[in-house]
């Protein structure tokens, strides 16, 4: 662990507190249903992913009939989340594959599972990437895991904590290193809520950042500008 980049997340941990309050972790909520979620999530909003959720189970009352039925009925039924066609076979492909291996539709034997292994059996299964994984682990299971959606990866890159060419699937484990696992969740809540709000991806409104102080990308602009004349 790099000590002074440890020191240097710590202190925006902090700002990001002041900024937008304290988050509780409190994991909990059935697995298999926070995995076929994140699923649904992927490269869409929060409000299409959970009207997608909802008409999913409208239709399919069960996770086996989502298992089982008509790839085009399913495909239907989640298309306000996007994707729909890449996500229904990749959602089938999953429960298939728990059914296959457990028995049953339940992802309930991961909590007994150490960390790592769990993420290995998470992202053994087609579809389901670091983001996914660590989601289901955090939020679902408690596990010590940080998932790192688009915005925790731009913001942690800009801010210096990543290297400038560290994908968001390495992220994952640079980020579980840096940090102290009491931060995962408040830390991971938080760089969203900047990345929405303040550290866009077209216009970073860097003129009323909190973390100017604290960031690679603050100083690079802020010294290309005196360097132009």
């Amino acid at each position: 662990m790099n000590d002074s980049i440890t020191d240097k997340a710590l202190k925006i941990h902090e700002l990001l507190l002041q900024e937008y309050g304290p988050r509780l972790w409190r994991p909990g909520g059935d697995p298999l249903a926070t995995l076929v979620g994140t699923i649904l999530s992927q490269n869409t909003n929060d409000v299409n992913r959970d009207r997608a959720f909802e008409q999913m189970r409208e239709r399919f009352p069960t996770w086996e009939e989502v298992r089982d039925a008509d790839p085009a009925e399913l495909v239907a039924a989640i298309r306000t989340a996007g994707l729909a066609n890449q996500k229904g076979p990749r959602i089938q492909n999953a429960l298939r594959i728990i059914t296959e291996q457990q028995g049953e539709l339940s992802l309930d034997f991961l909590a007994d599972m150490e960390t790592e292994e769990a993420r290995k059996w998470l992202t053994s299964i087609k579809g389901v990437g670091p983001k996914t994984a660590a989601i289901v682990l955090c939020f679902a299971l408690g596990k010590p895991a940080f998932p790192v959606d688009t915005h925790v990866h731009r913001v942690t890159k800009r801010l210096g904590l990543i290297g400038s060419k560290t994908t968001r699937e390495q992220a994952h484990t640079v980020l579980e290193a840096l940090l102290p696992v009491a931060i995962y969740y408040p830390f991971h809540i938080n760089l969203i809520a900047h990345g929405r709000q303040v550290c866009k991806s077209q216009q970073p409104r860097c003129e009323v950042c909190i973390l100017q102080e604290h960031c690679d990308y603050f100083r690079t602009v802020t010294e290309t500008r005196k360097e132009t004349p």
